[in-house]
C-alpha cells in the first residue's frame, strides 16, 4: 500500500486499527445474519423452529440454533473453499436431514408412532426422539442440538450482499480463520433473531393452550409444517416460492450496512462527511497488462481526478453501467479526469487478451484499461463487486465509492467537486443527458425482475430440473422434463457439465429455462473449434417476433461467433413468466450464466 508523503502509520497503530476493523466487519457481518429473519429465505427452516417454542429454551431451543449455525458455517466454509466433494458431503448430508427431519415430525403427528420409534432408541439409552410426560418430543440437549444440525443442512440463506462478500472473500483470498469467523458470526446473528421468535412463538403457543385448549392439534400442525417444508426442499419447490418474493428490502438494509460501515484499503471509513477521506490509492502495479494507455502509477496519476471502475465484459450490471462511465470519460477528460477501467475476469475466457481486446474495441471504450487476471488490483482496493466505481482525488485519497448500478447524478457531482477542489475550472453544465445504452447496455426493467442470475456449471448450479443427474465433467445425455417451475432449467442433448460452463459435445442440444424478466442474457461460446454456431430461442413455444434480443432475429435466430454475453429475449409486450428455450443447430456450443433484466 502507497502512502502520502508523511502519513506512514506505526506498525502498533496499524495493528490498532487493523483489530479495530475486524471488530466492525464482525458486527457488520452478524447484523446481516439478524437481517434474514426478513428474508423469505428463512422460511423453509421456520417450521423446524416453532416445533420446539414449547419447550424450555435453554434445553431445546438454544442447542437447536447452535447446531444450525454450527453446521451452516462449516458447510458454508467449505463450499467457498473447498472442492466438488464439499458439495457432495451437503447433499449427502441434506438426504440424512430430511429423514431425520421426517421422523421429528411423525412424532408431532402421532403419540403412539413417536412411542414406537423412540424404542429402540431407549433400547440403545441414546433418546433422540423420546416423548416426554405430555406427548410431546423431549426437550433434551443431544435431540435438540441433532435437529440443528440437521436444520443447518437444510438452510441455505439468501445471498444478499453481506453474505455474499464474505463468501466472495473467502474464493478469492482461500480459507482462512477469519472467513470461518466472519460465517459463524453471519449464522449467529440469524440464530439471534430465530431465538426472539422462538420466545415470542413460546408465549403465543402457551396462551393457545391456556384459552383454546388446542394443545394437540398445534403439535399436529407443527408436524404437518415440518412435512410440508421437507417436501418442498426435497423437491425444490421452495426456491421457485421464494424467488416470487421480492428481496429488495432486505438488500437494501443490508446494502445500507456496508456502506455505513465498509473498510477502504485496509482504513476505517471515516465519519459521514462531505467527501471523507476513506483510504489511498494502492499499487496498480498487479495488472498483467494495460491496454489503450502505458502502464499507470499512483505517483504518476498525483494532480488528476481519478476514477477506478472495477469491470468485466460478460457482466450485464457491468455493461449496463458503461454509458455512463464513457459518458463521464468524454465530457471531463479535457478537465483533469482518468478513467481507469479495472477488467477482473469472472470466467476463464475473460482472462484472454485477445477477447478483453475486441470486447474494448466494440463497446468503445478508449480509456486506459488494466487486465487485473491475478486479482492483485481487486485485493489492493478490498473490493467485493462488479461494478465498482472508486473516486480519488489530485492528492491520491479515495473520496468516495459506489458499488452496483445507479447513483449516476451523485457519482458526477463527485467527480466535478473533486476537479474543483484540485484547481480545475470551466467545467461543462452538469447533467449531461446520457444516451441511453443498446442491447445489453440498456438500462434493466428492475420491477419485472424476480429470475436471480444462474451459472450453468456445477461448481455454482442451482435449481437444474433435468431428470438425469449431473455427472461432473464426463459426458451425459439430458433431457428437458415437460413442466419446470419458475426458475428451473434443463439441459437436453449431449452435454458436458464442467465447473464453469457446460459444453454441448454435437448438435443438436438446447436449454429450456423457466424465467420471470424482461429481458433474458446468456453467456455463450463457440466450441473448441471456435467455429460459428448458429441457434434459435423460442418464448413459450413460439418465435420470439417482436420480443427478440439484440443478437437474434424476429425468428429467434442468431449465431455464436465468440465468448461473451448474448441478449437473447428483450419483451416489449406481455413482460412476465415465460418458458425460453435456446437449441442449438449445428456444431459444438458452450453455456455460461444466465443474467436477467
Amino acid at each position: 500500500m502507497e502512502w502520502p508523503c508523511g502519513c506512514g502509520l506505526a506498525a502498533g497503530h496499524y495493528e490498532q486499527i487493523a483489530r479495530t476493523i475486524n471488530m466492525i466487519l464482525v458486527l457488520l457481518v452478524f447484523l446481516g445474519g439478524v437481517l434474514t429473519i426478513l428474508s423469505p429465505c428463512i422460511l423453509p427452516v421456520l417450521p423446524f423452529v416453532f416445533a420446539r417454542s414449547q419447550q424450555k429454551f435453554l434445553t431445546s431451543g438454544l442447542p437447536m440454533l447452535v447446531g444450525m449455525a454450527g453446521t451452516f458455517a462449516g458447510i458454508a466454509t467449505l463450499a467457498a473453499v473447498g472442492g466438488a466433494w464439499a458439495v457432495r458431503v451437503n447433499q449427502y448430508g441434506r438426504i440424512i436431514a430430511m429423514v431425520m427431519l421426517a421422523a421429528f415430525a411423525a412424532t408431532l403427528l402421532s403419540r403412539r408412532l413417536a412411542d414406537w420409534m423412540s424404542r429402540p432408541f431407549i433400547a440403545l439409552g441414546n433418546r433422540l426422539i423420546s416423548p416426554g410426560a405430555n406427548g410431546e418430543p423431549k426437550s433434551g440437549v443431544i435431540p435438540s442440538l441433532l435437529l440443528g444440525v440437521a436444520t443447518g443442512f437444510l438452510w441455505a440463506p439468501c445471498a444478499g450482499p453481506i453474505l455474499g462478500l464474505v463468501l466472495t472473500g473467502a474464493a478469492l483470498s482461500g480459507p482462512s480463520a477469519h472467513t470461518t469467523a466472519l460465517l459463524f458470526a453471519y449464522a449467529a446473528g440469524a440464530a439471534a433473531s430465530l431465538a426472539v421468535a422462538i420466545l415470542a412463538g413460546g408465549r403465543v403457543f402457551a396462551a393457545l393452550k391456556r384459552f383454546l385448549g388446542t394443545g394437540e392439534w398445534i403439535r399436529r400442525a407443527l408436524g404437518v409444517g415440518v412435512l410440508l417444508a421437507l417436501a418442498a426442499i426435497a423437491t425444490g419447490a421452495d426456491s421457485g416460492v421464494l424467488t416470487r418474493v421480492s428481496l429488495a428490502g432486505t438488500t437494501r438494509l443490508e446494502q445500507s450496512l456496508i456502506e455505513t460501515i465498509h473498510p477502504v484499503d485496509g482504513l476505517p471509513v471515516a465519519a459521514k462527511s462531505d467527501l471523507a477521506v476513506e483510504g489511498y490509492i494502492p499499487s496498480l502495479s498487479g495488472a498483467v497488462s494495460w491496454m489503450n494507455s502505458p502502464a499507470l502509477t499512483p505517483e504518476g496519476l498525483r494532480g488528476k481526478v481519478v476514477l477506478i471502475d472495477f469491470w468485466t465484459y460478460s457482466c450485464i450490471n457491468c455493461l449496463r453501467a458503461l454509458p455512463f462511465v464513457k459518458a463521464w470519460y468524454e465530457k471531463y477528460k479535457d478537465y483533469g479526469l482518468v478513467v481507469i477501467g479495472v477488467h477482473a475476469p469472472e470466467f476463464a475466457f475473460e482472462k484472454d487478451p485477445a477477447n478483453v481486446a475486441r470486447a474494448i474495441r466494440e463497446l468503445g471504450i478508449t480509456y486506459p484499461v488494466a487486465l487485473d487476471n491475478d486479482y492483485a488490483i481487486w485485493r489492493g482496493f478490498h473490493n467485493q463487486y462488479w461494478p465498482a466505481h472508486y473516486f480519488i482525488d489530485a492528492t491520491g485519497a479515495i473520496r468516495s465509492h459506489h458499488f452496483g448500478e445507479g447513483n449516476y447524478r451523485e457519482s458526477e457531482q463527485t467527480i466535478r467537486q473533486m476537479l474543483i477542489e484540485a484547481g480545475y475550472t470551466s467545467l461543462p453544465p452538469a447533467g449531461m443527458t446520457v444516451a441511453k445504452g443498446t442491447g445489453a447496455e440498456a438500462p434493466a426493467d428492475e420491477a419485472h425482475v424476480l429470475s436471480p442470475e444462474t451459472y450453468i456449471g456445477y461448481r455454482r448450479a442451482q435449481s437444474f430440473a433435468s431428470p438425469e443427474p449431473v455427472v461432473r465433467d464426463h459426458l451425459q445425455l439430458y433431457s428437458a422434463p415437460s413442466d419446470m417451475g419458475i426458475n428451473q432449467w434443463a439441459l437436453a442433448g449431449s452435454w458436458t457439465i464442467e465447473g464453469q460452463k457446460a459444453v454441448l459435445e454435437k448438435a443438436p442440444g438446447k436449454i429450456v429455462y423457466r424465467f420471470f424478466a424482461r429481458d433474458l442474457h446468456l453467456v455463450l461460446g463457440p466450441g473448441t473449434g471456435a467455429a460459428p454456431v448458429r441457434f434459435r430461442v423460442q418464448l413459450d413455444g413460439a418465435a420470439p417476433g417482436a420480443n427478440h434480443g439484440a443478437d437474434t432475429d424476429a425468428h429467434g435466430e442468431g449465431i455464436i461467433r465468440e465468448e461473451r454475453l448474448y441478449q437473447l429475449i428483450r419483451q416489449s409486450t406481455n413482460v412476465g413468466e415465460h418458458v425460453f428455450s435456446i437449441e442449438f443447430l449445428g456444431g459444438d456450443a458452450q453455456a455460461y450464466a444466465f443474467t436477467f433484466g
